[in-house]
């Protein structure tokens, strides 16, 4: 039925191209709107900064253009290179205007693993893995210049003047032993980059316009393999795509990557779908009881990633982890408190909040609603623990301020098999009772739970929230 809904249009093959993997930049233009882009722009200089991977592009501006403030322009010159220019210092605008404007490179994106750059032909998709992103954003390095010379000629004319002050002073730097820690740390910090970055020189590149030949041999690596065919693209070789479509995606996707991000971005005790499936089914039972807190058999069919498994196994093995409580599976208490744990407000040990869990699901399968106030009396749990509890099977009605569960009774629609789990479920907590019925009997204030008969003595009801 899905088929028919969606079919398939049209299958294209796709090929991996790793030629330019360690060369291929994408340089995007943030501050550039979509019409005024740099497709036609003339580059006069290009640098770049190998280790560090930085780049700097200058386009030049059309001087000649109405559009263009040519008094303005000259300003901007006069002011970065100033009037007496010296013959050793290299100039910003050597025509004596802003001739040009210039872009530097920074990082949008640290880890570009996941992108490629994909070219069509033929009916064909040809993919080259992404050495890195820079956006490119525009330098005003000018303006710095023309502040510092600023400086330089008012701290020259106050040392004519004889207004600088007669003793200088002197700036004290004090070292301390520097360990290996401090080292790496210092090594990490902003400045240190900072230093890095400036100290590594420019590298003048060549710059090739992309109507040359020898931007069109560049593209040509873009596409996989190694002969060149009739239609002016490169040949692929088939031969290295002859693995199955299960080895292929191990081969493009790293597993043991791919879960070790996905379990850093999920909460604790979350589990994702992918990890799920390699779970035994007994552990993905566990995790579904867990986190879904009160569920429908239909729906543990649907959650299970391996849906061609018999409905009599997978309730074999509910039997092992949840209770069949109205219809509806929870979870057993070891499950949610494992030995060792304490509850998170009040550091209520594990072996008393399992007996308060397990007490509350029997009163469940009595009755419909409970009294929170009468539940902490019985079980002398913080009022706090009770209602974790309770938040995790149940709901507040608040109009009466009762709890009943948060699915309704399901007992209808049981098959055969789950009527029978829930009558051998029922002699548990027969057993049960009697240990139930002894923390009723050592409450204090309440002789019946759930809405029976109370004694003569009856405990003053709290009026705060349930």
């Amino acid at each position: 039925m899905e088929d028919e809904d969606d079919p398939v249009v049209e299958e294209i093959p796709v090929h991996l191209s790793k030629t330019l993997a360690e060369n291929l930049y994408v340089l995007q233009y943030p501050v550039k709107s979509a019409t005024a882009t740099f497709d036609d722009g003339r580059v006069v200089n290009c640098c770049v900064k190998p280790i560090n991977q930085q780049i700097k592009v200058d386009y030049a501006l059309d001087t000649a253009s109405r559009h263009y403030d040519a008094f303005k322009g000259e300003q901007f010159a006069l002011a970065a290179d100033g009037k007496q220019r010296d013959k050793t210092q290299k100039l910003t605008f050597r025509s004596g205007t802003m001739d040009k404007q210039s872009f530097l490179s920074a990082k949008p994106i640290e880890d570009v693993g996941r992108y490629l750059v994909c070219v069509m032909q033929d009916g064909e998709m040809h993919a080259t893995p992404l050495k890195g992103i820079v956006a490119m954003r525009q330098m005003f390095s000018y303006f710095d210049k023309q502040d510092t010379r600023t400086k330089a000629e008012q701290k020259a004319e106050r040392d004519a003047d004889g207004t600088a002050e007669d003793e200088e002073l002197t700036q004290v730097t004090v070292k301390f032993a520097e360990n290996e820690r401090m080292r790496k740390a210092r090594e990490k910090s902003f400045n240190y980059l900072s230093e890095m970055e400036a100290e590594e020189p420019w590298c003048e590149t060549f710059w090739h316009e992309k109507t040359t030949s020898t931007a069109e041999l560049e593209k040509q690596k873009l596409f996989s393999g190694t002969g060149a065919s009739g239609s002016g693209r490169l040949v692929t070789d088939n031969a290295a795509l002859n693995v199955r479509s299960s080895e292929y995606m191990e081969m493009l996707i790293s597993k043991e990557k791919t879960d070790r991000n996905i379990d850093s971005l999920l909460p604790s005790r979350v589990v994702c779908m992918h990890k799920l499936d390699h779970l035994p089914l007994e552990d993905q039972l566990k995790v579904i009881l867990t986190d879904a807190k009160v569920i429908t058999s239909q729906q543990i069919f649907d959650l299970l990633p391996n849906r061609t498994l018999p409905p009599e196994k997978v309730r074999r093995v509910l039997m092992k982890v949840g209770w069949l409580i109205r219809g509806n599976w929870v979870a057993q208490a070891e499950y949610v408190y494992p030995d060792g744990s304490v509850s998170g407000t009040n550091g209520v040990t594990a072996e008393q909040m399992r007996n308060a869990r397990d007490y509350i699901l029997y009163r469940f399968t009595k009755c419909d609603k409970l009294e929170r106030t009468q539940l902490v009396t019985i079980t002398q749990l913080p009022v706090e623990e009770i209602r974790e509890i309770l938040s995790s099977v149940a709901k507040l009605n608040t109009a009466d301020r009762t709890w009943s569960m948060l699915l309704p009774s399901n007992e209808a629609f049981l098959c055969v098999e789950e009527q029978e789990m829930s009558e051998r479920q029922a002699a548990y907590w027969k057993a049960r009772a009697e240990f139930f019925n002894e923390m009723e009997r050592k409450s204090v204030g309440s002789s019946t739970v759930g809405g029976g008969p109370t004694s003569k003595r009856v405990r003053k009801r709290s009026t705060r929230d349930s």
